[in-house]
């Protein structure tokens, strides 16, 4: 059985930095491409990022390229999501998918559409 277990997130000043992590089990990592959404109160599920299964490559939405770096460990079946220069606007649960590959739209990062398999969600705020 697939499961996904997001952690991570919290409360953080802005210009501050978290990492979320995202724990897989039931399947084996390294085959799957790994994505992380969120959503906003009253707004639209959100891609962030994705990262492939094959050769690392990396995708971001525009709204947190140069912040976030997605990556992962096969080793322990967990992928990350790294938050940097945090702003309030990234207030949202966030969460973590899986699919065979990445598929993006440019500049919006993945398309939820396409991952079949989710995690719970980690709240995540940037609040002074």
């Amino acid at each position: 059985q697939v499961q996904l277990v997001e952690s991570g997130g919290g409360l953080v000043l802005p210009g501050g930095s978290l990492r979320l992590s995202c724990a897989a089990s039931g399947f084996t990592l390294d085959y799957y491409a790994m994505a992380w959404f969120r959503q906003a109160p009253g707004k639209e599920r959100e891609g962030v990022s994705c990262i492939s299964s094959d050769d690392g490559s990396t995708f971001y939405a525009d709204s947190v390229k140069g912040r976030f770096t997605i990556s992962r460990d096969d080793a322990k079946n967990t992928v990350y999501l790294q938050m940097s220069s945090l702003k309030a606007e990234d207030t949202a649960v966030y969460y973590c998918a899986t699919d065979r590959r990445c598929t993006v739209e440019p500049g919006r990062g993945p398309v939820g559409a396409y991952f079949k398999s989710w995690g719970q969600g980690t709240q995540v705020t940037v609040s002074s």
